[in-house]
Order: structure tokens, then C-alpha cells, then sequence
């Protein structure tokens, strides 16, 4: 038995439902987790990806910006309470849940981090700052995990807003002056998974040395032809599941459907 787990910022859950079927047949995922679902919880779509085959369903929304969710096949235990109120700001970036998966209960947390404004610089600009500070604290929470004895079947997913390595960025030297791939952001998110002992799943398939994207901007005239990606959204998973990782699927095609989201469903299968 093997757990297939999806990312996508979906950038309006209503708006985009339609494409979930899609991802659905594409991808045949256990358990899919969105970020910008853009959804307060009492507005979710519930019906509507009930009737995908997803029973279990734990949301953590507001209306017009931000918002995660986690759908499942699988029965889970939400893990309310746990966890941080990041940032203070009761935001709706973080939910986390327990899946009853196949192997033995997992752990799985889906995060949605700030963007961080156009400006990197954290004097001039607030919503860096706080992108900043978002990151720092979550590096202190993965710390205190792993003082505590490490994550044990765990799972991070979700758009991460930085592309962390060189050959994540379509061009290195041209975005190190631009949000999401300046040094104080790359290394911020080096210093978050090396504090979990997380790994790093997408790049367990694909050498650091070759160009990995997962999120294509809505200013390209044709997204296609430029191919000016950045990998924006991650997998990452507790050493003890790194050995069980089997496949993974960067969803490209996606990018190009019927009022796509600027980013593309990650697909990473795990056995155990």
C-alpha cells in the first residue's frame, strides 16, 4: 500500500472546483492539500468534493485571501490546538491533521507562507517582514520538535513562497534581488527543514543540479514558451518515511487549463 499525497495552491477553492476533478483523474491522490482556498469555512464546497470521494475534510479558512485545507480518502484526527497561531495573526496558513493511512498513523501538515510583497526588505516593506518572521517561527517550532525526540511519519506540504536552491529559479543570477529567491529567504528556509531534520521529497527524484518548477506567473504572455518558473511549493518528509518515497508527479499540464492557477498540483507517493 502506498499514501498519494498532493499540493496545489489552488487560488480559490469555489472559483476553481472544476479543476479538482481534473487533478482527481490525473493524479488519483489519497489526500490533497490546498492552499488560497479564499474560502471563510462556512462557504466551503463540501458537496461538491464530497462527491469527488473525499469524506474526510478539515478546513481552516477567511473570506478573499489565504486559507489551507486537507481532503482525504482516508479517515484522519484533526490536530487542532497543537500547533502555533503564527505570527499571532490567526491568518489561516497552517492546519495539521493525523491520517489513519495504511502503514500506521501519519502526521501531515499543510502550510500556506506569506509571499512577501515585491519590496525584500523587511524595513520597508511589512508584509516581508512578516514572510520573515512566519519562517523564523516555524524554524523554531521544527527545532523544538526535533529537540523533543524529531518528527516520527511526518509530512510538510504547501506553497512555501521561496524557491530555496539555484536550478529552482529559472534564472539564479537574474532572482536573487526578487521575492521568493533572495539569499535571506533561501537561506531562512534551508535553516526550517535542516531544524526538522525534514527531507527535502522533490528533490529525493530530481538532482539539485536540474530545474524543478511548480509555479508559472500569470504576467508571462505565453507561460509556456518563456518557462520562467520557480519552485514555489514543496514536499518534505521525517527521515524515517524518506525511504518509502516512491514516485512524484509536477502536474505541468495544469498550468495551462481553463482559468489555471499560477501554480501546479505536486503529487509525491510514499509506501510504508
Amino acid at each position: 500500500m502506498t499514501l498519494r499525497i498532493v499540493t496545489w495552491n489552488i487560488n480559490s477553492v469555489r472559483l476553481r472546483l472544476p479543476l479538482l476533478a481534473d487533478l482527481v483523474t490525473a493524479l488519483a491522490p489519497d489526500v490533497i492539500c490546498l492552499q488560497e482556498t479564499k474560502c471563510p469555512d462556512e462557504h466551503f464546497p463540501h458537496e461538491g468534493v464530497a462527491a469527488l470521494g473525499f469524506e474526510h475534510r478539515a478546513v481552516r479558512g477567511m473570506k478573499g485571501y489565504n486559507g489551507v485545507a486537507i481532503l482525504s480518502r482516508i479517515p484522519f484526527t484533526r490536530r487542532d490546538g497543537v500547533d502555533p497561531d503564527w505570527c499571532a495573526k490567526g491568518d489561516c496558513r497552517h492546519i495539521a491533521v493525523e491520517l489513519d493511512a495504511p502503514g500506521g498513523p501519519v502526521e501531515l501538515h499543510d502550510f500556506y507562507i506569506p509571499a512577501g510583497g515585491d519590496i525584500p526588505d523587511r524595513d520597508q516593506n511589512v508584509k516581508f517582514a512578516h514572510k520573515l518572521d512566519f519562517v523564523a517561527e516555524a524554524t523554531a517550532w521544527s527545532a523544538a520538535r526535533h529537540a523533543a525526540g524529531g518528527f516520527r511519519r511526518a509530512v510538510l506540504v504547501g506553497d512555501l513562497n521561496i524557491a530555496p536552491l539555484e536550478h529552482d529559479v529559472w534564472s539564479h543570477k537574474q532572482l536573487l534581488k526578487i521575492v521568493s529567491h533572495t539569499p535571506v529567504e533561501t537561506e531562512a528556509l534551508t535553516a526550517m527543514m535542516q531544524a526538522g531534520a525534514w527531507h527535502d521529497a522533490l528533490r529525493h527524484f530530481v538532482p539539485a543540479d536540474q530545474k524543478l518548477y511548480t509555479w508559472w506567473s500569470y504576467r508571462a504572455a505565453d507561460w509556456r514558451a518563456a518557462d520562467r518558473g520557480r519552485r514555489l511549493d514543496h514536499v518534505w518528509v521525517s527521515p524515517d518515511l524518506a525511504g518509502g518515497l516512491v514516485s512524484h508527479t509536477v502536474l505541468k499540464e495544469a498550468r495551462g487549463w481553463t482559468q489555471a492557477s499560477d501554480h501546479v498540483p505536486v503529487l509525491v507517493e510514499i509506501a510504508g
